[in-house]
């Protein structure tokens, strides 16, 4: 089960190089359901997401790079490319997407938790903007298919 809230991010943290960063390349196979394949590094991986917007059943396979390549050619829509940072707050990890083009400038801050109840007690930073968690949007799926929403990004 994953269980996350998402956030529109305008700013970026200070001292962001500090924190790991990597490379995420995705495509979508299919929306209903979610058929995703992401590329990190030499790491492929295929992912299976039910529906739902705060909390959804998810499976993940490892691929080859050929079974990737050979899905990817059958994705529909765009394919995203972003960098992911992961940086530590209060326990938790905050995952800060930086979109690259064609959906730049959108930066999404998404924050994993165990149950519904602790998504509900958390309390964002300061830099988090607007809240998206329940809008369909601004899930990867919709920016593949759609682009990215044309509101300004807060």
């Amino acid at each position: 089960m994953e269980i996350e809230r998402k956030f529109l991010v305008g700013e970026l943290p200070d001292g962001l190089e500090r924190w790991p960063v990597q490379r995420l390349e995705q495509a979508y196979l299919c929306t209903r359901p979610v058929l995703r394949v992401r590329r990190s590094g030499e790491e492929y991986v295929f992912t299976c997401k039910g529906e739902g917007l705060l909390a959804r059943e998810e499976h993940e396979i490892s691929l080859t790079r050929e079974a990737y390549e050979h899905l990817l050619a059958k994705a529909d829509g765009a394919v995203i490319t972003k960098d992911r940072y992961r940086i530590p707050y209060e326990g938790r990890t905050i995952e800060l997407d930086v979109f690259a083009a064609p959906f730049a400038p959108l930066v999404v801050a998404e924050v994993e938790f165990e149950s519904e109840a602790a998504a509900a007690a958390f309390c964002p930073p300061p830099w988090f903007g607007r809240e998206v968690t329940y809008e369909g949007a601004y899930t990867n799926a919709a920016l593949s298919r759609r682009g990215a929403p044309p509101e300004p990004m807060e």
